[in-house]
């Protein structure tokens, strides 16, 4: 395997794909993780014909219709909505219903996507939006942000973040004690231990997308022999030590491409793609199933609610006393705690 640090910085992708098929002369390429490195990467592939599959980039291929790409991500066909389906499902199910919501999003392509989604979604459950703002991706102090957020009084807030945003913003909310009905959304990090760890008891209420987390209904053939393999391994070498974020999507979207090619027995990337974009996959995340524009055919993106955090112990978010799936409805494991205070 050959392989180049993309260091988050999508200026350097075309380079290393370049790189990689013309000088090192790889059969087959892997896509990166996350939207914004991804989106730079597919004129490189697009010229070459190469098969795609990526890892967690949200409506990539939306606008170059490439026929050999596929997302690694339970998006499904409706992809922009899919972060915060679940989460206006949810808030919409209320008694008395939210009648108005914040948007708030990074000027970064993923959030302004999700954003876009979230805005399709309020509408669908008449929901009056009341402060709909992006702010630069440079932005370090949330504390403004959210005061302009709290001026304007919304039952609902749906933030589209990315890592350290998610941080921000969970840690300004707490700080100014701000408790609109339900808060959270589309934050990128959320799903990441050290986060996790890092926030502990001020994640509590939050309510927010995960891609995986180990209910009993969402273990698959696989899912626990890996975890259990990776989490012997993690401490050493410095990773997520628990893995159910990156970890088990990582090994699932290189587990696609391997059964392609033991089935094909080639890599040619043409058969590839035709095997890849008519088989059911059976991964550790569970059945995969590639469908137009090679997003997944059926979506499965969950909204989960953290609750009763005590601390920034590990032990803790190993398994499910901290958090609580909401939909969708075949793997909710309990009912939203509403309004957020009342998790506080």
């Amino acid at each position: 395997m050959v392989y180049y640090d993309d260091q988050s910085n999508p200026s350097t992708v075309p380079g290393i794909y370049t790189k990689l098929l013309d000088v090192d002369k790889v059969d087959l390429v892997l896509g990166p993780y996350a939207t914004a490195q991804a989106a730079p990467a597919m004129p490189v592939i697009m010229q070459k014909g190469k098969v795609f599959i990526i890892l967690f980039g949200l409506d990539v291929n939306h606008e170059f219709n490439y026929p050999k790409f596929f997302a690694m991500i339970p998006t499904g066909p409706d992809t922009k909505p899919s972060f915060t389906d679940g989460f206006f499902e949810v808030a919409a199910a209320q008694n008395p219903k939210p009648q108005t919501v914040a948007l708030v999003a990074a000027d970064q392509e993923f959030s302004r996507n999700a954003c876009d989604g979230a805005r399709d979604n309020a509408k669908k459950a008449n929901l009056k939006i009341v402060y709909d703002k992006t702010y630069p991706p440079s932005t370090t102090d949330f504390t403004p942000i959210v005061r302009a957020i709290q001026a304007a009084n919304p039952d609902v807030v749906t933030i589209c973040s990315y890592p350290l945003d998610s941080v921000g913003m969970v840690k300004a909310v707490n700080e100014l004690n701000y408790k609109p009905k339900m808060i959270g959304g589309a934050m990128v990090g959320l799903q990441a231990t050290v986060f996790k760890r890092q926030l502990g008891p001020l994640l509590n209420g939050w309510v927010n997308y995960e891609t995986w987390v180990p209910a009993k209904a969402l273990t698959f053939d696989g899912t626990e022999a890996f975890l259990k393999r990776y989490q012997a391994r993690a401490g050493a070498e410095g990773v997520d030590p628990l893995g159910y974020y990156l970890g088990t999507w990582g090994y699932a979207y290189i587990q696609i491409l391997g059964e392609a090619v033991q089935a094909t027995k080639s890599l040619d990337d043409n058969k590839l793609a035709d095997y890849i974009g008519k088989t059911t996959f059976k991964s550790i995340m569970g059945d995969v199933k590639f469908g137009k524009g090679g997003e997944w055919a059926q979506g499965r993106m969950l909204q989960v609610q953290y609750h009763d955090i005590k601390s920034g112990d590990l032990e803790q978010f190993r398994g499910m006393d901290t958090q609580t799936v909401l939909t969708p409805a075949q793997y909710k494991t309990g009912n939203v705690i509403y309004p957020y205070e009342k998790a506080k």
